[in-house]
């Protein structure tokens, strides 16, 4: 498989010799001028990030934009918050970043996560086989479904056909998905086309449940979070009717709740190519392949949104990338220059915060 000249950059940086993990209930923080940056260049980073909140609303726009929800989803959220990391020490933080809510389809980059856990401990031989050897539950036993390889859902272009806790995979209807709803097309060939499709996601959630045979959120925690110091404070909620099967974003409810701090860690631990001090956890290879683009996805790897194209972040490097949810809610990664940002509830302007972010740096 050829890898993307840009993308190498991902496999080449080393750790620095900075490098700093935290233990569990602390971070620490350094000054700007010692991790590299200029002070009030930095802090009007983050200036410019606190006046750009976002005016989502779960009351006002839950169900308008996504449909009837199947889970829970809290009356009231924090106000915009985030951290800013360089080789592993927060240089900035501001607002509440132990507040908890929902990240939304950033749960998107931890089921990716979790489904190299699958290839690792060889639930999962080889990506491009298709799921319908693993699962036998009817679900892929269609001729058109058979067709579809655990690849094609990392890459959301499985194509799925099917239903999943009563919403149906074409996602037509106004009650079922709101402003989301599509309007009716012919099903392509698995892999040959790229849909954003929670159902699809729900689907695949599913499966890694039936490969480990247990929930994946506690697959997650014994594998990831416990081992990077997360608190105990997020969660992986369900779906009311889901029977313990967690969904890949908030867009009906449930999904990952976290604090900030604990996105971050996430951050570091991807940003470090899957290690955390000594512990490979994630599997270097698996990175390497998540963050190359999709034949057909906008800039879209394993369930991660690339800049491989600078159109994602047009101040960004093309290394780059991102977990990123409704919110909006983000975990942007910058191999280049070894810095992590989670921002959480802000409007269409994290190419501002990336741009004076980085002009803020001087080494």
């Amino acid at each position: 498989m050829r890898i993307a000249p840009a993308l190498l950059l991902l496999a080449a940086l080393p750790l620095t010799a900075q490098t700093y993990f935290p233990a569990p209930g602390e971070w620490q923080t350094k000054p700007a001028a010692e991790l590299g940056f200029d002070k009030l260049k930095l802090q009007a980073a983050v200036e410019y990030a606190q006046a750009h909140g976002s005016d989502w609303d779960f009351a006002r726009d839950q169900v308008k934009t996504f449909g009837r929800p199947l889970g829970p989803v809290p009356q009231k959220r924090a106000a915009t918050n985030g951290l800013i990391l360089r080789h592993g020490y927060v240089v900035a933080t501001f607002g509440d970043v132990k507040a908890v809510d929902p990240v939304y389809s950033a749960a998107k980059s931890f089921l990716s996560t979790v489904c190299s856990l699958a290839v690792a401990q060889g639930l999962i031989k080889e990506v491009n086989d298709p799921v319908a050897q693993y699962i036998h539950d009817g679900s892929y036993a269609s001729p058109h479904n058979a067709k579809i390889t655990w690849k094609n859902h990392l890459q959301q272009e499985s194509e799925w056909d099917g239903a999943m806790f009563g919403k149906v995979s074409t996602f037509i209807g106004p009650e079922e998905f709101g402003a989301g709803r599509h309007a009716p097309r012919p099903l392509h060939d698995p892999g040959t086309f790229y849909e954003y499709n929670d159902v699809r996601v729900n689907r695949f959630s599913l499966n890694l449940m039936q490969l480990f045979k247990k929930p994946v959120p506690e697959v997650l925690k014994t594998n990831i979070m416990d081992p990077i110091g997360a608190s105990d404070t997020w969660r992986w909620i369900p779906y009311a009717n889901s029977k313990g099967s967690v969904s890949g974003g908030t867009r009906w409810g449930g999904g990952i709740w976290s604090n900030s701090e604990d996105l971050a860690r996430f951050g570091l631990l991807i940003l470090n190519h899957g290690r955390w001090n000594n512990r490979q956890l994630v599997s270097e290879a698996w990175l390497k392949d998540a963050t190359q683009p999709s034949a057909h996805g906008p800039d879209y790897g394993y369930l991660w949104w690339l800049n491989t194209q600078g159109k994602q972040w047009p101040s960004a490097p093309k290394t780059s990338f991102a977990a990123i949810g409704n919110g909006s809610n983000i975990i942007w990664i910058d191999p280049e220059h070894d810095l992590v940002i989670v921002w959480r509830w802000h409007g269409p302007f994290m190419d501002g915060v990336i741009q004076r972010t980085l002009a803020a740096l001087t080494n």
